[in-house]
């Protein structure tokens, strides 16, 4: 997917209507941040209307190796061109659900109280994909009650760790504890959606390093029928190529 369709799909996403007014957000950020360890985790205040990071903790570059400079500059455009490409669609899948989640599920007096998660793998100043975990808090909400500016706190975990793309919603409770009302599997989403048994079939075979002619034998159809159904998987799954699918299929392995 290209960057600009990111940019598109991400502003419809977060479509606004108003200017929220932040600097009294940002000074109180700025102040809690001179009192805070060192560690694994950092936070921005992010601004989904205008792409950019307002504020970005001093664990920014402890944790990722990244000049912190480059975020504030270049905004969420940059960001964006560091997530590993095989979880970009994903990743926005997770992002358009959870706003479609809390504009028809979460009442508007409600959400102000909602928490949400969500992951994805991302280069550090090393050029390691590492995993994280995002979660944010929405601070401000535009005209139509949507939130558009939040506290994003960032948890970064081993490159080992294979980490399905998940993302899910809380929401304070009367007791005053967060309680999960919304989670999904994207990872799991992608590779099954619009998928049928016979294009499954294919898969499997080419994950074996099969060529079209061993496939055809194999499942007692023409190479024509399989190259046929190696296009549609390709147009399914939004990719150009068969070793991109084999890749992106190798790190979700348990759909086999």
């Amino acid at each position: 997917m290209k960057y600009t369709e990111i940019k598109d799909l991400y502003k419809f996403i977060f479509q606004s209507y108003d200017k929220p007014f932040l600097r009294e957000h940002i000074q109180k950020f700025m102040e809690l941040d001179e009192y805070l360890p060192y560690s694994s985790t950092f936070f921005c205040v992010t601004n989904t209307q205008e792409l950019t990071f307002e504020y970005v903790s001093k664990n920014y570059t402890t944790c990722l190796g990244l000049d912190p400079n480059e975020l504030k500059v270049h905004g969420m455009r940059y960001f964006w061109r560091r997530i590993h490409p095989d979880d970009i669609d994903a990743w926005l899948g997770a992002l358009n659900n959870l706003m479609e989640f809390t504009l028809s599920e979460i009442p508007e007096d409600k959400r102000k109280d909602a928490n949400y998660t969500w992951n994805f793998r991302i280069k550090n100043g090393d050029d390691v994909y590492v995993n994280i975990i995002q979660n944010t808090t929405p601070l401000v909400f535009d005209s139509e009650n949507k939130p558009i500016i939040g506290l994003a706190h960032y948890t970064v975990l081993d490159p080992n760790i294979k980490m399905d793309i998940t993302a899910s919603a809380k929401l304070l409770n009367s007791k005053n504890e967060y309680e999960t009302i919304y989670f999904n599997n994207f990872s799991q989403k992608l590779l099954h959606d619009g998928i049928s048994n016979r294009e499954r079939d294919v898969i499997r075979l080419l994950l074996l390093n099969r060529t079209s002619k061993e496939i055809s034998e194999k499942l007692e159809i023409s190479s024509h029928t399989v190259d046929t159904h190696r296009r549609n998987i390709l147009k399914k799954f939004k990719i150009s190529s068969t070793g991109e699918l084999v890749g992106m299929l190798k790190l979700n392995q348990h759909w086999l």
